[in-house]
Formats: structure tokens, sequence, C-alpha cells
């Protein structure tokens, strides 16, 4: 990486909320913990980042217990996470963020490889989706505002890429509480990367019927946010990589 404002945006498939972020100059700004293990990255990101409207960033860190330490001490709304840092990795440092407090920050994992592995794993572990370091700074304070404002980033052709590199299981592999077929249905259309009002206006439903959906999918699968969801729906093969809709 030669700056994280360095290339256009190239991914697999557009980043997707689940909702609009906007932020007004009179709200409260977004307080922004970097957690990176290279300087000159983190230094960059907290440069540009401060620099963006809406975001304020309070602190940074060199590795995950640095990263765990510092989100006790300020606690900031949004961590922005790499995955490989030392002494602590990213993965674990997420988990132990979101178990040990009632209102944990949000994690928005940062990585150099779409591909990378580890992502989904932090997904898992509960953050509330991934951005590229390559994106052009914008596009990750606008990551930044939408995990605060309780919605998650998907890049969905790029999740269904490295879930495919991953052993699947079978949709007997969901938990007992079985999904209604509706909730199949929503779930689908989720990994897809549709925002509710989409989902909505595709299955003809109202908003707050496919809100419904998508709690009671939540809760059925044990996932921790709608990015988990989705990565439980590739890893149990109730989506197949590849699946469009």
């Amino acid at each position: 990486m030669t700056g994280p404002d360095a290339s256009p945006a190239v991914t697999t498939g557009a980043a997707v909320g689940t909702g609009p972020a906007t932020t007004s100059p009179t709200r409260t700004p977004v307080t922004l913990l970097i957690a990176d293990d290279d300087e000159v990255t983190r230094s960059g990101l907290r440069t540009l980042l401060a620099a963006q409207p809406g975001i304020a960033v309070v602190g940074e860190a060199a590795d995950g217990v640095a990263a765990v330490e510092q989100a006790r001490r300020l606690r900031p709304d949004v961590v922005l996470m790499d995955v490989r840092m030392p002494r602590r990795n990213g993965i674990e440092a997420t988990r132990q963020l979101l178990a040990e407090s009632a209102v944990p920050p949000k994690v928005v994992v940062i990585t150099t490889f779409e591909n990378d592995g580890y992502v989904t794993a932090a997904l898992s572990a509960g953050a509330s989706g991934f951005v590229l370091k390559r994106l052009p700074v914008r596009h990750i304070a606008e990551a930044v505002r939408v995990v605060a404002a309780g919605e998650t980033i998907l890049f969905p052709a790029a999740l269904r890429r490295m879930v495919a590199a991953r052993p699947l299981g079978s949709a007997e592999a969901l938990p007992r509480a079985a999904l209604t077929g509706r909730e199949e249905e929503v779930l689908r259309l989720m990994a897809t990367g549709l925002s509710n009002p989409e989902i909505a206006q595709s299955l003809t439903v109202s908003l707050e019927t496919v809100k419904t959906h998508v709690g009671n999918v939540l809760t059925k699968l044990g996932a921790q946010n709608r990015t988990h969801a989705v990565v439980i729906a590739y890893e149990s093969g109730l989506v197949v990589p590849g699946f469009a809709g």
C-alpha cells in the first residue's frame, strides 16, 4: 500500500449498507480508534480520516493488545481494526472487545487483500464489516459513519469469493431453530448485499416486515449482526458462491 488514498476504489462488488448514513455538521462526530501495526499506514489513516467531516480520531494502537486497552480507555464509537498485528491479532481483539462490554464499539476490519481468509473470521467474530486499504479515504470514512449508525458494510462479491475458498457444510448445519421459507429468502437477499428497503421492494412487502424478518434471522442463527448472518449462510451452504439473487 502506498497510502490509504493512493488508488481508486476497485472492488468486486459495491459496498452496501443497510440504510443511509448522513452526517449533519451539528451532530456529534463519530469517535474513531485506528489499530494497525504499520506506523506509516496508521499515521496516514489518522491524518486523512481526521480531516473528514463528522469523524474525530481519538487514538491509535500498534497491536491487538493495545487496541483493546485503548478502546477500554477511550471508548470510541468505532475501531478501524487491521487483522494481522503482533501480540494479539485483529480477530481476537475484535472478539474480546465485543464480549467484554455491554455497549462495545463497532469494529470495521481494514485489510489489504479481498481474499484474506482472516477477514471472514473477523466478521464471524462480530465485526460490522470490512474495507480495503486501497479505497479512497472518503469511502473508508463513509464506512466508519455507516457502522457508527448501526448499519453494516458488505462487499457481496468479495465476501462470496472469500467464503468460496472455505469448506462448506450443508443447510442442515444451520442451528436447529430452522428459518421459515420467507426468512431464508430474506437471508439470501441479504447475502447479495441488498438493503432493507431494497429487500422490501423485491418481495413487495413493507419495510417493517423486512426488519422483523431480519431480526428473526439474526436471533435464530445466533448472529451478532447482519454481516455475521451472511457469513453463516455461505458457510452452511444455504447460499452458495455465485448466488446472485
